[in-house]
């Protein structure tokens, strides 16, 4: 061989070595895991096996009140189209996935898209050896802060209740009284109603935007200014008096006040805007991404808070996270008590990875949990850790969640609705 011929060989010589030490992937399988994790969850996840032996992902497709469609989906439409492709091509399985079904968006489309995206990502970090976020750019905080939950029938319920969560090491704390809701409701019964009809708690929302703020004056006096104070409204109000609420709620200086429209009337975010400069986090029911770019692009809000597997994956999050950080909003992502693990730890590889973080909301789990699902984040002193595995970084033992199966859904599932004096249903 001349020496100008081994010369051009040589560049090559890496790039080949490189190559056949990670030959080309492809999917083996997709196991669908439902799951009731030894609790009352109506958890699904996503095993997604590779032909590489060993290597698999998990990944989260939790929806609480579609569970069994979401299921469906996933076995009779994605696990047959995904069998036989390479996982490494994250975006282009997630674009295809997502347009394969014509009629995209939604949260059952939603949920499949992230049970199969969350586990692209761990198969993604396992075969690189690092964690998700270090793939995501690294860590730019030590860990993720996150607020507790507090709250209670009275003020002074809801003050020592605030006081508890601040001695475990919160500094952020959101507060309820009585629920979602809770400083509206007329007692069952009570006010003018029409015969026959709602018997139960009425929502009232001007009982609301008079009760919810003097709880919060009563919380400042006694724990002063220091602490990061959050309410949800769970979108209960409409037009004025959501305007009016957080006008009444700017001199309290609260971290964020989430979700006090519905999302049917989110053109309302304009005018509580040239009213007040109260926070405001908005999104957890979003399925769509237009849904809160524009109110993002127009400094219309301040948090976007959403759940990643309600919008899709660590896919979109990350990129909802990229546009955040352009027009000065922070994320604010998303837990509720039905979440699971997968999904929490997915919130966290992003969340550390962003400069463009908020707060993230706590999650805990029971020991049939922790056992299920070996490496589960965990919350000290008011901060998530994951724990520097490889990929997500959790497991799931599936003899376990096989002992823990499913419950039956007599009723359906639905979310349980409030309802006003002549039982009219209130938005959630």
């Amino acid at each position: 061989m001349l020496r100008r011929d081994l010369l051009k060989l040589l560049p090559a010589l890496p790039i080949a070595a490189a190559q056949s030490s990670h030959p080309p992937l492809k999917i083996t399988n997709v196991k669908i895991i439902p799951t009731s994790g030894g609790a009352r969850y109506r958890w699904i996840f996503v095993k997604i096996e590779t032909s590489e032996p060993g290597l698999y992902g998990i990944g989260s497709a939790g929806n609480h009140y579609q569970t069994h469609a979401v299921i469906a989906a996933l076995e009779n439409h994605l696990k047959p189209w995904l069998i036989g492709k390479d996982p490494s091509r994250i975006e282009e399985l997630w674009q295809s996935t997502h347009l394969k079904t014509y009629w995209r968006n939604g949260p059952v489309n939603n949920n499949v898209l992230s049970g199969m995206d969350m586990a692209l990502w761990d198969i993604k970090g396992k075969r690189a050896g690092m964690p998700v976020y270090e793939l995501l750019g690294g860590k730019v905080r030590d860990a993720v802060p996150c607020y507790d939950h507090a709250g209670g029938r009275d003020q002074e319920a809801c003050v020592a209740s605030a006081q508890k969560s601040l001695a475990n090491g919160y500094r952020y704390v959101r507060i309820q009284l009585g629920g979602y809701g809770g400083g509206g409701f007329i007692p069952p019964g009570q006010g003018s109603r029409p015969e026959g009809g709602h018997t139960g708690p009425a929502f009232d929302e001007e009982m609301y935007v008079e009760s919810v703020p003097k709880l919060f004056e009563y919380v400042r006096s006694k724990i002063g200014f220091e602490p990061k104070l959050c309410h949800d409204v769970h979108s209960h109000l409409s037009g004025m008096n959501a305007v009016e609420f957080c006008r009444r709620m700017q001199p309290l200086q609260m971290f964020f006040i989430e979700d006090v429209l519905p999302p049917e009337q989110l053109a309302w975010y304009r005018h509580i805007r040239q009213i007040c400069t109260t926070p405001q986090a908005v999104g957890e029911v979003f399925s769509h991404p237009f849904e809160y770019m524009p109110l993002i692009t127009e400094r219309l809000i301040d948090f976007a808070r959403c759940r990643v597997s309600a919008i899709g994956g660590i896919t979109p999050a990350k990129k909802l996270a990229h546009h955040c950080e352009v027009f000065g909003a922070r994320t604010a992502f998303q837990e509720g008590g039905e979440n699971d693990p997968v999904n929490q730890l997915a919130a966290y590889h992003i969340d550390i990875s962003s400069t463009a973080f908020g707060i993230q909301e706590e999650n805990g789990f029971p020991d049939s949990v922790k056992e299920m699902m070996p490496g589960v984040a965990e919350i000290r002193k008011g901060y998530l850790y994951g724990n520097g595995k490889p990929g997500l970084g959790i497991d799931i033992d599936e003899k376990l969640a096989a002992k823990y199966p499913l419950q039956p859904i007599t009723d359906g599932g639905p979310y349980r609705l409030d309802r006003a004096l002549d039982g009219t249903v209130v938005k959630p």
